[in-house]
């Protein structure tokens, strides 16, 4: 009830005020069914921008330190995203991986949408980095389609380390539904995965424009942790 309420009377309506989002490829959006909505990741206004914009409510695989936050302020951020329809992921160990799909395939089971951002956390510098396999472990166990999508301008308008986002529009796109068929039972199998998450983050990149690493994003920051001022990390890259 509370998804619905943000979505129609408290956030919706003033996001899309705001940000004047412009939409594209809506129609390749599922009416009904199990589907996977995968994107890119550059600001954690994502996390509120795509559910504005879709008719039908999506469940999106959420860090689990948004749940945890101690205090009242914890307990705020924590209410707020369960309402806002997200799930605690513990993003540590292989144990974690397997438990996110687990979560993510109970979304699918009962024919609703699922967000996943393929890179596993946000850009810190605007490029597109190399996905990690969970979201095709999913979409060939499942078979369900995964539709690509690029959010673009949102890294200009919060950043990593900003609190409150600019005011400026940005540019929600989403590409046709890929399926995955041929993969029927290879979930288990190291090259069928990584071949079919290559394929997905390929088709986000064609939409987003991005400059790709192939690397994984979590690595790169840790590196740059070490080299970089506590906070700081390089200009987006054009």
């Amino acid at each position: 009830m509370f998804y619905y309420v943000l979505k129609y009377v408290l956030l919706g309506p003033l996001l899309r005020l705001l940000f004047r989002p412009r939409i594209e490829g809506i129609e390749h959006i599922p009416a009904d069914g199990a589907a996977i909505i995968a994107g890119n990741h550059l600001s954690f206004s994502d996390h509120f921008l795509m559910p504005a914009i879709l008719k039908r409510r999506i469940t999106f695989l959420a860090k689990a330190e948004y749940f945890t936050g101690p205090g009242l302020k914890g307990r705020l951020t924590a209410f707020f995203f369960r309402g806002a329809g997200q799930i605690p992921v513990d993003r540590s160990g292989k144990e974690a991986g397997r438990a996110a799909i687990r979560e993510g395939l109970g979304v699918l089971a009962k024919d609703e949408l699922l967000g996943i951002y393929p890179e596993g956390t946000r850009s810190h510098d605007g490029r597109l980095y190399k996905g990690k396999v969970g979201v095709a472990v999913m979409a060939i166990r499942a078979q369900v389609p995964v539709v690509p999508c690029a959010m673009v301008g949102t890294f200009e308008i919060q950043p990593p380390g900003q609190v409150v986002p600019r005011v400026k529009r940005v540019t929600i796109r989403f590409g046709e539904p890929m399926e995955f068929a041929r993969y029927a039972g290879l979930e288990n199998e190291k090259a069928a995965v990584r071949a079919v998450t290559d394929e997905i983050m390929y088709a986000i990149l064609g939409l987003s424009g991005q400059e790709y690493v192939d690397r994984y994003a979590a690595e790169v920051k840790a590196e740059q942790a070490k080299a970089e001022p506590a906070g700081k990390f390089p200009r987006p890259r054009r």
